[in-house]
């Protein structure tokens, strides 16, 4: 079969397009399937079936372990840029004293000048003294924040005196995030919620892995279908039946405890794939040519 001479010109002294594209230049997409797509009834940080599911205010499910895990480290985190906030601060008030102390010494040197008469008297290096007190270059005396300052002088020629930058550390926000939707998440905000299982009878032959079912109109729970969790009592409904009995009943249908409208929290959406359901379903990566080797480094492409 003939192929096109623009695609396999390969003569050139430059990369053409199609030889970038080949080589993987520039943005890669890819559309995602439903088996890159997280499902309803997965964790949000494992990726793995929920045991023992806790979710979040928004909807975000996660299993108990890894949820406690992560908001334990991110207090540890929170701790130690605590620590080092403190240190940096008690550091920059030493410095200010420091810089005070300097100051005021310098001042009394001055001072002490002034009042001990216009001409200065000093000493010579065989240590004695000029009647009229001027030695040439000899007589210049370096003050006390001059040779603090000479002491302490930077040689940018000298790696063991090279200056540094100093890096300040902000004050760390002390609330814990939600690493899903990134909101601010306190551990008693969360709340555990239990899917009706199947029976035996009920479930379908070919199907081997756990499977839900409404508790109210025993339909199979599905990623296509909008859920609902009741924050008091943890027991998950889809979309109509909540909106049908529990938004107007006030109550749960399987433990009859009552509920309110702000109990009634939508679970995050399991993925189909489809983008008549799911959002973001493509993936872009960019891939620059790099010198030397012939390809770079590989980045995350900017979002459109």
């Amino acid at each position: 079969m003939p192929q096109r001479h623009s695609k396999n010109n390969n003569d050139l002294a430059y990369f053409t397009y199609e030889e970038k594209r080949k080589l993987g230049y520039g943005t890669q997409r890819e559309r995602l399937g439903k088996d890159s797509i997280k499902p309803f009834d997965a964790c949000c940080l494992c990726l793995k079936p929920l045991i023992d599911p806790l979710a979040c205010p928004k909807g975000h499910t996660f299993c108990k372990e890894c949820i406690l895990e992560c908001l334990l480290a991110q207090k540890k985190d929170i701790k130690r840029k605590l620590i080092a906030h403190e240190s940096q601060k008690k550091q920059e008030k030493e410095e200010e004293e420091e810089k005070l102390m300097l100051q005021k010494s310098k001042d009394l040197d001055a001072f002490d000048q002034q009042n001990h008469g216009a001409v200065p008297q000093y000493l010579d290096r065989s240590g004695s003294q000029d009647k009229n007190g001027f030695h040439g270059a000899n007589s210049v005396k370096t003050t006390s924040f001059e040779e603090e300052a000479l002491r302490t002088m930077k040689a940018f020629w000298l790696p063991s005196a090279t200056p540094e930058a100093t890096v300040k550390v902000d004050a760390p926000s002390t609330d814990t995030i939600c690493p899903e939707g990134q909101e601010k998440l306190k551990m008693k905000a969360l709340f555990p919620i239990s899917f009706t299982e199947e029976k035996a009878d009920q479930k379908s032959k070919k199907s081997v892995e756990k499977s839900y079912m409404c508790p109210s109109c025993k339909s199979t729970l599905t990623n296509t279908m909008s859920l609902v969790a009741i924050s008091t009592c943890g027991h998950v409904f889809c979309k109509k039946c909540s909106d049908k009995f529990l938004a107007t009943d006030k109550v749960c249908l399987v433990c009859n405890k009552p509920c309110k409208e702000r109990n009634l929290v939508p679970l995050e959406k399991g993925g189909t794939g489809f983008a008549a359901h799911d959002d973001h379903l493509e993936a872009k990566n960019f891939k620059h040519l790099g010198s030397g080797s012939g390809l770079g480094l590989v980045r995350p492409a900017p979002k459109a």
